[in-house]
């Protein structure tokens, strides 16, 4: 069996894609107790920098704050200059393209940006970075212009570390203990994907997020261990799209409602693809084209997920 090796990225991101799980997770990192009917608009990147995957996590609570949560399972000290490039990309993909050229001031979200650490490093439960650091110093004195700065707090989840704050949230503590178990079943020899594949077990049956791991199992699974084809995917969607069209049709026992059904089930079926893609977090980009949908469909189902 193929093991992605970004397992713990992609159930991250899996677990914190609805608003109702952002808000929980943005609770618990601030200590905030916001209601759970706080309006929220996913941002998230369909293409983030150059990289062939979204970035993590990026919605706007109540058109005022535009939150970034990124996890990491190696801290780089780039971090910073990576998060300066998607906090420009959400605001380009929140505003409206005459914004700059406005000659009164326009109000825009005020940012806050995190990063969850749960690498097996050691590492502090708390640290700062800060893009200042990176900054060259100029050859020829002190300068008068503006400055720029964006600090980063780093929040390391691990096991043992900032038990309250992951207490605030059932889907954090359910993701810690997953993690936690993998590393421990591992440990004892057996492949990656065996651990993984104990874990989501051993979850299910201790009641950690059951509902999650056995609703959603065979996608987690496939998502966790396996290596993604796009193209394999595709086709079996379509397939299965076809044939939901094709039973409606016949279900209604006219020649016409039969082939206005099958119609049905093409249209059903784009969308469908498109919404299975979203959720394993392929780009929307590719979305639109595997789907043959425009893009702007595919970020609207994005910002309206299914209830």
């Amino acid at each position: 069996m193929k093991v992605n090796r970004e397992h713990k990225d992609s159930l991250f991101t899996l677990m914190f894609k609805e608003p109702q799980q952002m808000l929980e997770i943005y609770n618990a990192l601030t200590g905030n107790d916001l209601p759970s009917d706080t309006p929220i608009k996913i941002a998230t990147l369909p293409n983030a920098l150059f990289m062939d995957r979204n970035n993590d996590l990026a919605f706007v609570i109540e058109d005022k704050l535009v939150v970034l949560i990124e996890h990491q399972s190696s801290i780089s000290e780039n971090i910073p200059l990576k998060l300066l490039v998607y906090i420009a990309r959400v605001y380009e993909l929140l505003l409206d393209k005459n914004t700059i050229h406005r000659r009164k001031l326009v109000k825009i979200p005020k940012p806050e940006v995190y990063v969850i650490y749960n690498g097996k490093d050691r590492f502090a439960d708390r640290k700062t970075l800060r893009l200042s650091d990176a900054f060259m110093t100029a050859p020829f004195g002190s300068q008068q212009g503006g400055s720029l700065e964006l600090e980063v707090p780093i929040i390391n989840v691990n096991q043992g570390c900032n038990e309250d704050l992951i207490q605030r949230s059932q889907n954090l503590t359910a993701y810690v203990v997953f993690v936690s178990k993998v590393r421990e079943l591992e440990s004892t020899g057996i492949s990656l994907a065996d651990s993984i594949i104990g874990a989501v077990k051993y979850c299910v049956s201790h009641g950690i997020m059951a509902e999650f791991f056995a609703g959603l199992s065979k996608e987690v699974l496939n998502m966790l261990t396996a290596e993604f084809d796009l193209e394999e995917a595709k086709k079996i969607w379509q397939e299965e799209a076809f044939e939901d069209g094709f039973e409606a049709g016949e279900a209604r026992g006219e020649a016409r409602g039969e082939a206005r059904g099958e119609a049905r089930g093409e249209v059903r079926g784009e969308t469908r693809l498109a919404r299975k893609l979203l959720a394993l977090g392929v780009p929307m980009e590719k979305i639109a084209e595997a789907a043959e949908l425009p893009f702007e469909e595919i970020l609207t189902m994005q910002q309206t997920p299914l209830k």
